[in-house]
């Protein structure tokens, strides 16, 4: 076991929103920290999905850090092994490894009122810190439904984020259980090699062409030598997205026109009439999230696919069973069904202020002012925290404003002096959550008829942010302090004066 060790601050997850805040800690001149990681390399979700076909499905110059611009981005929509390169090279770029403690899963943290600090329990050791900063992020748990029977399952089972790379999947009869963001760039990259592919749809995606092409050499010497190119590139990738963001969050009739253009996709591809009707939404487009794909449909109109418009009901064996009845025999089974969002893995590990811990706190739904702080947590913030999440954009984004808020937070402490701690008042979180919630009642994935990952089990959306990328930067670019309550360390009594006054009492004596 490592000794234990004290810190400023410790983050938590070395994903793009621990790599980010390990980044800004040093551009701020903050070097007394540790990013806790539980694998064994960093990347986050990026190191995690190494599915067949995986990719992004925001530009990739979009889709990186403002501060660590990469020229060399190969294609437009950049695949996991090119995003998992970045991030290794930001690491190297901005000095991160000595500060990272591979291998170190956090089992458990705990906030000490008297000595104002966290004391955090990992699996190869225990650290305390002034402030921490949880980036563990919403993808990042694997989430496997409660199917009877899976147990007995006789072959192969995985889910997407935990790939088995050592089974052949040639010849075999597999089925794909869900069509979300995965599945659908696992399908066609699956579908030339198996013998048989039964995909199980409980809800079909809005699925639009995506876009893609190599990025040229001139125009990546372009990138390379004159740098503000880039930039703008940037900007207006961004200006594009943040034009679109009305339609999503206040009048999301006008996704009409777009839904007759995924339709239109469909239909270029799905030339039987009852398999296009099944693939079909019957939701408003934008309710769940858009993905984009030129490979998908072309894959189910192959012979060797079908396509079963209803859940996966249970096991029996090695036949597997849908909700409406069907049954398959198949050798694999693989699950596309998404991770624990709005249940966060982290959340029974973190004990606040009262004992309690986060889980008990967001029993009824995740809330935190801004994004960030959660009440009843002092010193304690998250990066991708509630209502942070985008349904059109990059999340580089939210994750780059995050990091000015927690900027600004430790320079609050720094002006504070001493030993201090700022606990978010319970009002301010709720005045925040009334705000965003009501906002949140105009909007496609609130009012576009469907059950999507974005809802916790209340059914509410605690997990989208419900306006422009531009307002929640000005949302977080300082910390208000009406906001907070300031704690201070209790004094602790001179040993000299307790002796004192213990002499005088034998003295009377």
């Amino acid at each position: 076991m490592a000794k234990h060790e004290h810190v400023r601050v410790a983050v938590i997850g070395s994903g793009f929103g621990g790599l980010g805040a390990a980044v800004r800690l040093r551009r701020e001149g903050i070097t007394d920290f540790v990013v806790l990681e539980r694998a064994d390399s960093v990347g986050g979700t990026w190191r995690d999905n190494s599915y067949p076909g995986c990719a992004c499905d925001v530009p990739s110059h979009l889709y990186s850090f403002s501060f660590a611009p990469n020229p060399d981005w190969p294609r437009t929509f950049s695949g996991q092994r090119h995003i998992r390169a970045y991030l290794e090279h930001v690491t190297d770029t901005f000095g991160i490894r000595p500060h990272l403690r591979l291998n170190h899963e956090v089992m458990r943290m705990t906030w000490d009122e008297d000595e104002l600090r966290w004391d955090i329990e990992t699996s190869r050791g225990s650290f305390s810190a002034d402030v921490v900063v949880s980036a563990t992020g919403p993808l990042s748990d694997p989430k496997i439904p409660d199917i009877p029977g899976l147990a007995d399952f006789t072959g192969k089972v995985f889910h997407s984020a935990q790939w088995d790379h050592d089974y052949d999947l040639t010849g075999k009869r597999v089925a794909m259980v869900g069509t979300g963001a995965s599945a659908i760039q696992i399908v066609p990259s699956i579908q030339p090699k198996v013998g048989k592919l039964t995909l199980f749809q409980r809800t079909p995606p809005w699925v639009m062409p995506r876009v893609d092409r190599a990025i040229s050499g001139p125009e990546r010497w372009l990138h390379r030598q004159l740098p503000f190119t880039a930039t703008a590139r940037r900007g207006i990738l961004w200006g594009i997205r943040e034009l679109q963001v009305s339609a999503f969050t206040k009048r999301p009739d006008e996704l009409g026109l777009v839904e007759r253009l995924a339709k239109a996709n469909i239909a270029r591809s799905i030339k039987d009439p009852a398999l296009r009707a099944r693939l079909t939404p019957s939701y408003r487009l934008g309710c769940k999230r858009i993905l984009l794909s030129n490979a998908y449909y072309p894959a189910l109109a192959q012979p060797n696919v079908d396509v079963v418009a209803s859940g996966l009901k249970e096991v029996r064996g090695n036949v597997v069973v849908g909700a409406d009845g069907t049954e398959t025999e198949v050798d694999a089974i693989i699950f596309g069904t998404g991770f624990h969002v709005t249940d966060m893995p982290i959340a029974p590990r973190v004990i606040g202020a009262e004992g309690h811990s986060l889980a008990d706190r967001w029993k009824n739904g995740m809330e935190a002012l801004r994004g960030a702080t959660a009440a009843g947590f002092p010193n304690w913030m998250t990066i991708i925290g509630p209502n942070t999440g985008l349904g059109n954009s990059s999340m580089i984004l939210m994750i780059e404003s995050q990091l000015n808020y927690m900027a600004d937070y430790l320079r609050q402490l720094d002006v504070l002096g001493g030993r201090a701690a700022l606990a978010v008042r319970p009002s301010a979180v709720n005045a925040w959550n009334r705000k965003v919630q009501k906002r949140m009642e105009t909007t496609v994935w609130k009012a576009g008829g469907c059950d999507s990952w974005y809802l916790d089990a209340n059914g509410r959306n605690t997990t989208l942010w419900p306006g422009t990328t531009y307002e929640f930067r000005r949302e977080t670019r300082t910390v208000d302090l009406s906001e907070y309550e300031v704690l201070r360390a209790p004094a602790k009594p001179s040993t000299s004066r307790r002796s004192a006054a213990a002499r005088k009492k034998e003295a009377v004596q």
